[in-house]
């Protein structure tokens, strides 16, 4: 009961906004600018079987591929960074300078590279996730206590030691933080993607709807997208808790 009560806020909120969209939707009537909640859900339902079975399988793989290459490309260089300063001030400005240019500028240049295939989408994927997992794994590596890594220096640990009992137990933390802003983002990068050049996926299914000035069409797989986003984040927080069961 107290679970569902710390819900009930923002259920609440969201489907006074919801209403809020419904009279003005009802009250503009314009529904290819404006499309009300209800004709949203319609639409979502007539099409529920191209959207779920053709486009979103194209966008989870692509989710799916970014993530994976994120996780092992932002680990890795956080460890790398680490276990080297003069490799942290190589590799960190070059890192940030990464995020500095807006992805939708790239998305274009990657199309012409790689091309409609999906590889073109996972490297957009790949440059908006794999920067909050390594910065936060390695401000993690970097936040281990400093009196115990004297204690077990002194107790005879070695840098092996030092790496896997201290160093990442004290990184985990950051890391899943990392992967809660990247999750999500995933699903932002595919879209982007999508939307410049593919064949399939939610991204692009909104993009030909835009051109059939279809405004519930261009909605209904936007609506997917963000519920894809926050199953994403949950599935995190799932991950987080059960590695995390000591902690309140």
């Amino acid at each position: 009961m107290r679970g569902w009560k710390d819900y009930l806020p923002p259920i609440l909120l969201v489907l006074i906004l919801l209403f809020i969209w419904e009279v003005g939707a009802r009250f503009v009537s314009m529904p290819f600018i404006l499309p009300a909640p209800t004709g949203i859900a319609l639409r979502l339902w007539e099409l529920k079987g191209s959207l779920f079975l053709e486009h979103l399988p194209a966008t989870m793989l692509i989710v799916i591929i970014g993530l994976a290459i994120s996780i092992i490309l932002g680990v890795g260089l956080a460890v790398w960074m680490h276990s080297s300063k003069g490799i942290e001030r190589a590799l960190y400005p070059l890192i940030i300078a990464s995020q500095t240019i807006p992805t939708i500028a790239l998305a274009p240049i990657f199309v012409l590279w790689f091309g409609y295939s999906i590889w073109s989408k996972v490297v957009v994927t790949i440059l908006i996730t794999f920067f909050p997992i390594a910065v936060n794994t390695f401000d993690g590596l970097r936040s281990s206590s400093k009196e115990l890594r004297e204690l077990m220096l002194t107790m005879g640990a070695r840098k092996k030691d030092l790496f896997l009992k201290l160093d990442v137990p004290s990184a985990l933390p950051f890391f899943y933080s990392g992967l809660k802003v990247a999750f999500p983002l995933s699903v932002i990068g595919a879209a982007i993607g999508e939307w410049l050049g593919a064949q399939a996926g939610l991204g692009y299914f909104s993009r030909r709807m835009m051109t059939q000035f279809d405004g519930a069409g261009v909605f209904a797989p936007i609506v997917i997208l963000s519920l894809l986003g926050i199953v994403l984040f949950l599935l995190v927080v799932m991950f987080e808790k059960r590695s995390f069961k000591w902690r309140k």
